[in-house]
């Protein structure tokens, strides 16, 4: 294994090098590790956002990863190798600078509300006192989501790792600012998006990083990577949704209130979990189970074998919107949940499940004020990222596309050393 590793990462410090010594500091490598699939995007930044010019994807074992995570370090770093290779060669540069999604039941994102009550309310707010109080939502949410980690694997802590956090709204005695500085006032609640992961999780992606001799700019949880997808940096941004990316190994859902981020869940039940219901009930291999799953909706399965597969995948539905159903019901805090499902991920490519969300009354349940809408995020609704190759070509694609737009924020965010109230905050979450 050892010898694995070192041959991978020598041929990776072997990548082409870039065109015409061009900086590469200019490219990021948005690295969508999945359950089914591995895919990589390079990405060149400029002024306006990203263009991508390179796209690779390779296909994963069975035993590679887990419910979303690593199960098999010198497996996955093969993978990716490929895939990262595949996208080289049509970019005609190797980047360096990578952003890796983490996934699985065990990555905890929330917003988290606190109130703090000033001392001297007459004081103007300044930036150490607006850090301050940041800093102290982050520990907050940090023992929220150890409490909750505990809690669900018996007892057992578990160290856990601040991934990514978003502000989602300040208010100074009840009245909403979007700028903290220089108001009065006893009472000032924030509101922090915030998603932490396991340790041991993040180590294994800072491994697979160290072996593809990639700088690891950014580890995103991987809900939070779509949200960021459709946001953008437009401050002013008022969308709602509730985003679904089905994956192989599992779905996570991010709900978004007028622009922000309001939480992320996650469960393990993905285009896999459906694939093994026609193996069991066909009893069939593996293989063979996927190929009747992908040909059903392609119209390739024979049409005596038809009621057969749709009734082991109905099985498997139904767990799955059970699943939906209980990620939502944790959204207590809003009102009610936005209309607009939009979904992204291979495991969203199946009919049945688009068309079980379309038309049954599985919202009834639930606080929405009318029937959702449902439809997938297509390639050109990212914000700020723009494919050259024709490659990027559907939803399955989004998730790697949103890396990108983390990688984007992270280094304009630690790149930039600007003044403004706006730029201070952006870096005190970021570092």
């Amino acid at each position: 294994m050892l010898d694995k590793f070192k041959g991978l990462k020598d041929a990776a410090k072997a990548r082409i090098p870039a065109k015409g010594g061009e900086d590469t500091t200019r490219y990021l490598v948005g690295l969508d590790i999945g359950t089914e699939y591995v895919k990589a995007l390079i990405g060149r930044v400029h002024d306006d956002g990203i263009d991508i010019i390179g796209v690779g994807r390779a296909h994963q074992g069975l035993a590679d990863m887990q419910a979303g995570a690593v199960a098999d370090i010198g497996a996955v770093v093969e993978n990716c190798d490929a895939a990262l290779n595949e996208a080289e060669k049509q970019a005609g540069v190797s980047a360096r600078g990578a952003i890796i999604g983490i996934a699985g039941e065990l990555v905890k994102g929330t917003t988290t509300t606190v109130r703090v009550a000033r001392k001297a309310p007459n004081k103007a707010l300044d930036m150490p006192e607006v850090e301050r109080i940041i800093k102290l939502v982050q520990e907050r949410a940090e023992a929220k989501a150890k409490k909750e980690l505990a809690w669900e694997l018996g007892g057992k802590n578990i160290d856990v790792r601040l991934v990514n956090s978003a502000l989602v709204g300040i208010e100074i005695d009840g009245y909403q600012v979007t700028n903290p500085i220089g108001f009065q006032g006893r009472d000032v609640v924030v509101q922090l998006y915030t998603a932490f992961a396991p340790l041991v999780h993040i180590g294994a992606l800072e491994r697979v990083a160290e072996q593809l001799d990639l700088e690891l700019i950014a580890v995103a949880a991987e809900p939070f990577a779509v949200a960021r997808s459709v946001i953008g940096d437009d401050q002013s941004n008022t969308m709602s949704a509730v985003l679904m990316d089905v994956g192989g190994g599992t779905t996570d859902i991010a709900v978004i209130n007028d622009g922000g981020v309001q939480g992320t869940k996650m469960f393990g039940i993905g285009g896999r979990a459906y694939t093994r219901s026609i193996e069991r009930s066909l009893s069939v291999e593996f293989d063979l189970a996927e190929k009747l799953k992908v040909g059903l909706a392609e119209h390739k399965v024979a049409q005596r074998q038809v009621p057969a597969v749709e009734s082991a995948l109905k099985k498997t539905l139904d767990v799955w919107m059970s699943g939906v159903e209980l990620a939502l019901g944790e959204f207590t805090k809003l009102d009610h949940l936005p209309h607009r499902l939009l979904l992204c991920g291979g495991g969203s490519s199946l009919d049945m499940l688009m068309d079980r969300l379309h038309d049954s009354d599985w919202y009834t349940h639930l606080p929405f004020t009318r029937k959702p809408v449902v439809q997938h995020i297509h390639p050109e609704q990212v914000v700020g990222i723009t494919d050259t190759t024709g490659a990027v070509s559907d939803h399955t694609f989004i998730t790697a596309m949103g890396l990108l737009r983390v990688g984007l924020d992270t280094v304009q965010y630690t790149g930039n050393n600007g003044n403004s109230v706006k730029e201070k905050i952006d870096r005190i979450l970021h570092v």
